[in-house]
């Protein structure tokens, strides 16, 4: 099948679409690269799009597996977010980290395509992720280097405060809701500079809760969410294990 243009979305779960769910889809999952996807094929139904992202990938992982499988698809357009996960382990060296990510936008930006990063989200408000901002806004300032080294658009995650309404976050508080992801959606397409369609679908009101009724939900947080997400990390395991791209050739969607 001939396309004339091609999108090839690269990541983790931040583009693989978790927290958006969509059972008729692959993984269950829609996410904003779908969306994104969808307006762009509007204007060109020669437009083809795959998604190889992989929830729970590290950095180094999303390169080796990713990155040579995007190049042969010959693609026109590619998106690329990595390191979440990296930062949020114990240990790290950011700047040998992305050093060899810098390598990878070079070799997508050789291609000829459009290349697009992000930065990282400003966690300034969460008691738990929030103690990672130092790591994250240095991983930033290397990204936005790269970006203007490699002629790459920039998606500047860092300055989006809309993400500070928890209705844009899942109830697992780590990943984007529905809205969140088509938020997402519309801010990639207007870097990109193409008309969208694309309305935010209604946010869930955040309930104002008690103290005792916060402290019950937080520990059900807990409970639910971030003791497995601990328990895998201590065990060497990842939520993306068994899993395989929702899209890994080319596709109309």
């Amino acid at each position: 099948m001939d396309f004339t243009a091609r999108y090839v979305a690269l990541g983790d779960s931040f583009t693989e679409g978790v927290g958006d769910d969509d059972p008729a889809r692959p993984n269950g999952l829609r996410g904003w690269a779908d969306r994104v996807a969808e307006q762009l094929a509007v204007a060109d139904p020669g437009f083809g799009y795959a998604n190889l992202a992989i929830r729970g990938r590290k950095l180094r992982q999303i390169l080796a597996e990713q990155v040579d499988a995007a190049i042969a698809l010959n693609p026109t357009l590619v998106t690329l977010y990595a390191g979440a996960n990296d930062i949020l382990r114990p240990k790290i060296d950011i700047d040998d980290l992305l050093a060899d990510y810098e390598k990878a936008v070079g070799k997508l930006a050789a291609t000829g395509a459009t290349v697009v990063l992000f930065t990282g989200f400003d966690a300034r408000g969460s008691k738990v992720f929030g103690t990672m901002r130092g790591r994250t806004a240095i991983y930033n300032e290397l990204v936005r280097g790269i970006a203007g080294d490699h002629g790459a658009l920039l998606v500047d995650y860092w300055r989006f405060n809309e993400y500070y309404d928890w209705g844009m976050w899942a109830k697992d508080r780590m990943h984007m809701s529905a809205a969140g992801h088509a938020n997402m959606a519309k801010r990639v397409l207007t870097v990109l500079e193409h008309e969208h369609s694309i309305e935010v679908p209604p946010m869930t009101p955040v309930p104002e809760l008690s103290k005792a009724e916060a402290l019950r939900a937080n520990a059900r947080w807990v409970r639910e969410f971030a003791a497995p997400w601990v328990v895998r990390r201590v065990t060497g395991k990842s939520s993306g294990d068994n899993l395989h791209p929702r899209y890994a050739q080319l596709t109309r969607l």
